[in-house]
């Protein structure tokens, strides 16, 4: 089969598409017919050199798939050959097949186009075991909770924006520049604040009162970490899940003691397997419905074909893309 290849360590230019053999699906695995893989800010820090795959994991990048089943492993008894699924993966999506764990799968309904859904596994999962989680949410009393979501336009926060909404939870994002602010306010965000040309702390107390938000869902870690704990209530929660703008920051910890302040870096890839499972499983247990029902939905921004995965992560890079970009083997 055909695999996208990192072949050195730097930028786009060192991928390379390439053939290998099939793998096998072992002891609770399926193997999947890949429609599309899902691009995410990871890969492109493993072919920088910056984010190894766990042990056990393919080589070539790929942390979302979503396609049919073509084959069952030992032991695989509630999933058939020929269901739509999507799935979290440890890496090796940017492939035609791929092997997941059943425990990372999800069902994909049948009025979700397949090669989108790929756009759905990593931003589902990550949003919502951060907002349930380290968040401090219940999605049985998030209505009318101020939420505060960096990177709107994103493939994250696209998806962050939706279930919020979805739970009635106040939603409030930045983006960059008044187009990409527009279309989260079509979304679902209450609040879509230009960071280019907004200060997002006033325009985060003004929204509530000057209370600040609940929580925060950060993509853009150290140069943001003042800033948001000024945005921040009172006993609220921020969470780190990214590092676009630097790892390290200085702060008062004075006023994170006096406010009472909860701060979480997390991780999603590097998760033990019995962590993520926990986490799949929860998504399909109290999540999922959201997508069946067509209240979240993947944004995709482009589709490449495997062939092109350096012009699909170029433009990742680039910072421009609203929502997911993909990779489609039927394109090449």
């Amino acid at each position: 089969m055909r695999v996208v290849a990192i072949t050195g360590t730097g930028g786009p230019e060192v991928l390379e598409l390439t053939e290998v053999p099939d793998p096998t699906p072992g002891s609770d695995e399926v193997l999947i017919d890949v429609a599309a893989a899902g691009l995410n800010r990871a890969d492109l820090l493993q072919t920088q050199g910056m984010h190894p795959p766990p042990p056990g994991a393919p080589d070539w990048p790929g942390l979302e798939v979503s396609g049919t089943i073509a084959e069952l492993g030992p032991g695989v008894s509630d999933w058939a050959v020929g269901d739509r699924v999507c799935a979290l993966l440890d890496g090796g999506g940017y492939a035609e097949r791929a092997v997941a764990p059943v425990q990372a799968l999800l069902p994909v309904p049948d009025q979700v186009d397949l090669v989108e859904a790929a756009g759905l596994p990593e931003a589902v999962c990550t949003v919502w075991s951060n907002l349930m989680g380290p968040g401090g949410m219940d999605p049985d009393r998030a209505s009318g909770v101020p939420v505060l979501v960096h990177g709107g336009s994103g493939g994250v926060g696209t998806v962050a924006i939706q279930i919020l909404n979805a739970l009635g939870a106040r939603v409030l994002t930045t983006a960059g520049g008044p187009e990409r602010a527009r279309r989260c306010t079509e979304l679902g965000a209450e609040v879509a604040i230009d960071h280019r040309a907004e200060d997002f702390v006033a325009r985060v107390h003004q929204a509530t009162d000057g209370q600040g938000a609940k929580v925060i869902l950060d993509v853009v870690g150290g140069a943001y970490l003042e800033q948001n704990l000024a945005a921040l209530a009172r006993h609220g929660h921020l969470v780190i899940i990214g590092l676009l703008k630097g790892r390290s920051a200085q702060i008062d910890l004075s006023k994170v003691m006096g406010n009472w302040h909860n701060i979480h870096g997390t991780l999603l890839r590097a998760r033990p397997a019995h962590e993520k499972a926990e986490i799949v499983a929860d998504v399909r247990k109290r999540a999922w419905s959201l997508v069946q029902q067509g209240t979240v939905r993947p944004v995709i921004h482009t589709r490449f074909g495997l062939d092109q995965a350096a012009a699909a992560q170029q433009q990742m890079a680039d910072g421009e893309v609203f929502g997911k970009v993909l990779l489609v083997p039927s394109q090449t």
